[in-house]
């Protein structure tokens, strides 16, 4: 469909990109890219040195989706100093 993408890449204000895809794959596992992504011009056009990118496929599960999406949520918080809206115990599997 013209309108549906697995791929999203993306800046997070307060949070480098190298540090969100880091503590991503630390906290869950979950596997992302950062860096230039081959698009060094665009990162030139809009200020930023990197950007952070993640993306699915057939194969993945809407589980593993949903993990990735909660493990990006708590790290944001917790790089942005958020504390209160960390998911402990999810990320623990409890």
């Amino acid at each position: 469909a013209p309108d549906r993408a697995s791929l999203v890449s993306f800046n997070v204000e307060g949070c480098h990109a190298m540090d969100l895809a880091t503590l991503v794959d630390q906290d869950r596992g979950v596997a992302m890219r950062a860096g230039h992504q081959c698009c060094q011009p665009l990162h030139q056009k809009f200020g930023v040195t990197a950007s952070a990118r993640l993306s699915a496929y057939f194969y993945n599960t809407e589980a593993e989706i949903d993990t990735a999406v909660d493990a990006l949520k708590d790290t944001i918080s917790m790089l942005q100093g958020d504390f209160e809206q960390l998911d402990l115990l999810g990320a623990a599997g409890l």
